[in-house]
């Protein structure tokens, strides 16, 4: 019969440690080796999930509600970005973001939800194929909840810049993909040497992709790409990286706060979605 353990790694801070310690020795948690600190819970709390893989889940059930809502508008058509497109009314109900969502009928949690919508297949695609490259790199160097600071924030920021440019209606992961740009860029430049080098040139290239492909296709909300890029920048400066800061107990509040009050967001979208869409369907009944 296997003796049970008695040492572990705490769920808040990752250290070695003795799983009959009242507290952390280097944290201060309570009980770190009880099952439920011990349990699926605490990947969350100590940095344990795979955070890029459940944002792509998510942003992939988006896209297939988004279809299923009103499946007779889908967009069959020879233009590859369009094709397999979701109504605009499906996108709207389901949280598209710009002036004409916030300014005439004030769905401010939109900045929110839009990052999680996408107008087509090519779209979701290409978004989620960037996201599965860079996520791990970012989780990686920051910590996952600071890659959740960063990803939340910057698409926030740049949906709310493009909101300011009067840009009407507009959704996709990329502001906050652009925002990973971001905070690539300047953990390339800080960190320095042969690896920031070679980092900070291809996050550059990126970059120049980013401007030639918003110059050259319709359609592209520059000023989201924008506004995520700078945010992205200026959140990675203030909450630094693992090479230099490890993350905080208020890394790790600020990260949940993100991760949860995104999961939130995104249930009462779905829930306004279909309750609009009843409303709709009892209506003309």
């Amino acid at each position: 019969m296997a003796s049970p353990r008695t040492s572990g790694l705490c769920p808040n801070c990752r250290k070695l440690i003795s799983l009959d310690e009242p507290a952390c020795p280097y944290c201060g948690i309570a009980n770190p080796g009880s099952r439920w600190r011990m349990s699926f819970l605490s990947r969350w709390t100590g940095g344990n999930l795979d955070l890029v893989r459940l944002i792509i889940y998510t942003n992939v059930a988006f896209y297939l509600l988004s279809i299923l809502i009103n499946p007779a508008g889908i967009g069959i058509t020879m233009n590859p970005l369009l094709f397999f497109s979701p109504s605009e009314s499906s996108l709207f109900l389901m949280g598209a973001t710009g002036s004409l969502p916030i300014a005439h009928f004030h769905r401010w949690w939109t900045l929110i939800t839009a990052s999680f919508l996408h107008g087509g297949l090519l779209h979701i695609f290409f978004n989620m194929m960037a996201l599965n490259q860079l996520g791990p790199f970012v989780v990686a160097e920051f910590g996952v909840h600071r890659f959740a600071v960063i990803y939340t924030v910057t698409g926030v920021a740049g949906f709310f810049l493009s909101y300011l440019a009067g840009i009407p209606f507009t959704i996709g992961a990329s502001a906050s993909i652009c925002g990973l740009i971001g905070a690539i860029l300047y953990f390339a430049k800080s960190r320095g040497g042969f690896y920031g080098d070679a980092m900070y040139r291809q996050a550059m290239g990126w970059v120049v992709g980013l401007v030639l492909f918003g110059l050259l296709i319709p359609g592209i909300n520059n000023w989201a790409h924008g506004g995520g890029l700078v945010a992205g920048i200026a959140s990675a400066f203030i909450l630094g990286y693992e090479d230099r800061h490890q993350e905080t107990s208020f890394h790790r509040i600020l990260g949940n706060i993100c991760i949860f009050g995104t999961a939130g967001v995104l249930i009462w979208a779905v829930m306004s979605a279909f309750y609009q869409l009843f409303q709709h369907m009892a209506y003309f009944r």
